[in-house]
């Protein structure tokens, strides 16, 4: 990207702060956004708290478009005319003004980095903004998937580019081959070994799947999946990205490993649990909401939603609400707003021990409110 804006001549804005996309996007107009999701998903939880205190007239135009862009998208390929034109007056009632708030212009809004919440993408989507996935690694030089404006799958990083073989190891790991592959990392052989066979095929660290069309869908990476004393293998990124479509939730973090069930830590957005818990009569910021029965039932409510589709072994038993959000200076974040798995867990450590304190629930419907240390 940053090589071909000269070579193309298309203007490139960057920024030193990537949670400040929000307030510059009406300033840059961008057509094209490559970015990662959770920028994403904070874009998502503003739109969505947006519609949520709609009230009266306007938020009955809200809800009648959303249902109107649900209608088309069951359609398929052939739309009524009736159906068609709702959704130009839907767009222009409602929807143009959220794409004026992201610039106006956007086009082709890219996610990269780490699994996008199938929710968030059928959202954005829904207001007529399609968010395209791909995938890649440092090792293969460039992207190896993507989805793109003729063939697209939510959920997915779509198929793969031209040059690119993909196939699947024995355990589910994506395997990728192409010339753009490395040679190796510099002056490190046993690493390389580790990662790149002789036959020219990387091992990409990634478990996913590929569906009959050729669409890749990453499920998790292979050293974050999560196998319980019970012996089930747990995808924890899907776990978390589903919590995180809650506008409520800003972070969230699934452990399990070696553990007789998944358990989740669970961060608040300050924003958008201040703005509930005001309409509430509830006073505090996030620290101390932290500990109040009414926003732990809230959360209690979203890990349920959560659950509800998930086989027993899946499913969320406990969690703890903390205190404080997962910070770049404090190494839980990285500058492309990846979570540190490891340095999050030797930080709040006393509090995963906690969620494990005393005997497994039985399996009850209802998430144990196990608080924050």
């Amino acid at each position: 990207m940053h090589l071909s804006g000269p070579y193309l001549g298309y203007a490139i804005a960057f920024l030193a702060d990537p949670l400040d996309v929000a307030r510059a996007m009406p300033e840059v107009r961008p057509t094209i956004l490559p970015s990662v999701p959770r920028v994403y998903e904070k874009v998502h939880t503003a739109v969505a708290s947006t519609f949520a205190e709609a009230t009266g007239a306007r938020r009955r135009l809200i809800e009648w478009a959303m249902r109107v862009e649900s209608a088309l998208r069951q359609q398929g390929s052939s739309v009524p005319v009736t159906l068609a034109l709702q959704h130009r007056l839907a767009d222009r009632l409602v929807y143009s003004k959220v794409k004026e708030r992201l610039g106006g212009r956007l086009r082709h809004p890219i996610s990269g980095g780490a699994p996008l919440a199938k929710e968030i993408a059928e959202f954005f989507d829904a207001i007529g903004i399609c968010i395209y996935e791909g995938y890649g690694l440092t090792e293969c030089t460039t992207a190896a998937t993507t989805n793109t404006t003729e063939r697209h799958k939510f959920g997915t990083v779509g198929p793969a580019l031209p040059g690119f073989e993909l196939r699947l190891a024995e355990d589910g790991e994506l395997l990728i081959r192409s010339e753009t592959v490395f040679a190796g990392y510099y002056k490190e052989p046993e690493a390389t070994a580790e990662v790149l066979g002789d036959d020219g095929w990387l091992r990409s660290g990634d478990i996913a799947s590929i569906d009959e069309d050729g669409f890749v869908t990453i499920t998790d990476r292979k050293r974050d999946i999560l196998v319980t004393a019970g012996g089930k293998n747990i995808a924890p990124q899907n776990l978390e990205n589903d919590l995180k479509t809650s506008r409520f939730v800003s972070q969230a973090i699934v452990v399990g490993d070696r553990k007789p069930f998944p358990a989740a830590l669970i961060t608040l957005d300050p924003v958008e649990i201040g703005k509930w818990a005001s309409a509430q009569g509830i006073d505090g910021d996030a620290t101390s909401l932290a500990d109040d029965p009414r926003v732990r039932d809230l959360v209690a409510g979203i890990v349920d939603d959560v659950n509800r589709e998930r086989s027993r072994f899946e499913q969320i038993k406990r969690f703890a609400i903390l205190p404080r959000d997962f910070e770049m200076d404090r190494g839980e974040v990285t500058p492309t707003l990846k979570l540190r798995r490891r340095v999050v867990l030797e930080h709040f450590a006393g509090e995963v021990a906690e969620l494990y304190d005393g005997t497994a629930p039985d399996g009850a419907a209802r998430v144990e409110r196990t608080g924050a240390a």
